[in-house]
């Protein structure tokens, strides 16, 4: 049987990511229609006939200067209903950046579980899979989807950047909280097969309380001397970085690069972030760094490692066992 046509399609204003994925693939992107109301009513319709499609739709949840996190996923939802109801066989959400990740859990009294209520809302207008980089609990996010999830690994973006970030210096893995600590095990661990070499691992204290972070500055690992990799999932106003990196530098760190997924640089992140502490930021491309001024220090001290290449092996890899269950 012949595999169903696929179609790719990019919902972001600034489709640069999608058009990336698109060449990856091979393929062009689909054309749909988008009309914004006056009272801020959105239309989206795809322009080709969707019939017997393997769909794929790019999105990513992050607010911009046009449409907020809540904008985004309302037209993707609506996008994903609407090649559903004109008989696409199947919709894969490609979601770089996945909103309301950080809230998976019960922290206090009557708390919600945003991302739990999320999955319901994408399993609602059935999606049949859901491809993310790098959020913030994978086993959470894996737990409150009911529909097949690829999580893909943030780390696997910066190795395109090893020579550079390793060079010959005696390296550390660190997690900036104990959230993150299996995230940094696990690129501490690749590092050592590619590398052939030891990487140490350290971790770096917080808490954090009605959105205020505090530490006692404690790090458990050894860093004298090193070239530590901090990683996390995010930037947002950059404190919890800041923090992190201050701690490792004053337990004798060398130097700290800052390897994050998703740059937000929300609020004051600018002025934050520009600390002498952070030898480096390396983000990838889920979202980009517009809200970064163009002549701030931290500009200076940017690079961007693309994640296109996981998202189009990803796709690349539905593609084909959906055709091999024909």
């Amino acid at each position: 049987m012949n595999s169903p046509p696929m179609l790719l399609y990019s919902l972001d204003s600034d489709d640069t990511f999608a058009q990336g994925l698109a060449a990856a693939l091979g393929v062009t992107l689909a054309p749909h229609e988008y009309r914004r109301f006056e009272d801020g009513e959105h239309k989206l319709r795809p322009l080709l006939d969707p019939r017997g499609s393997d769909a794929f739709v790019v999105h990513s949840l992050h607010g911009d200067a046009q449409d907020s996190p809540h904008d985004k996923l309302c037209q993707l939802l609506m996008f994903i209903s609407t090649l559903r109801d004109h008989a696409a066989a199947r919709v894969t959400t490609v979601v770089p950046y996945l909103a309301y990740a950080r809230k998976d859990r019960q922290t206090k009294p009557f708390d919600p579980l945003s991302l739990r209520y999320v999955a319901q809302l994408f399993e609602a207008v059935g999606t049949a899979q859901l491809i993310v980089l790098e959020v913030h609990n994978v086993a959470a996010f894996q737990n409150a989807f009911r529909c097949p999830t690829i999580h893909l690994e943030a780390h696997q973006a910066f190795n395109t950047m090893l020579l550079e970030l390793a060079g010959d210096a005696r390296l550390v893995v660190a997690s900036p909280d104990p959230g993150g600590v299996k995230r940094a095990q696990l690129w501490r661990e690749s590092l050592e097969i590619t590398l052939l070499r030891p990487v140490g691992f350290a971790m770096v204290d917080k808490r954090r309380s009605a959105g205020v972070v505090s530490s006692e500055n404690l790090v458990a690992g050894e860093v004298e001397g090193m070239r530590v990799l901090l990683l996390d999932d995010l930037i947002a106003g950059g404190e919890t970085m800041r923090r992190a990196a201050l701690a490792l530098r004053r337990s004798g760190a060398r130097e700290v690069l800052a390897c994050v997924a998703h740059g937000l640089f929300t609020g004051s992140s600018a002025q934050v972030l520009a600390d002498d502490s952070i030898e480096r930021i390396i983000i990838t491309d889920s979202v980009p760094p517009f809200r970064l001024p163009m002549d701030c220090a931290v500009r200076r001290k940017l690079a961007i490692a693309s994640a296109v290449p996981l998202f189009a092996r990803a796709i690349k890899a539905s593609l084909l066992a959906g055709s091999g269950s024909d």
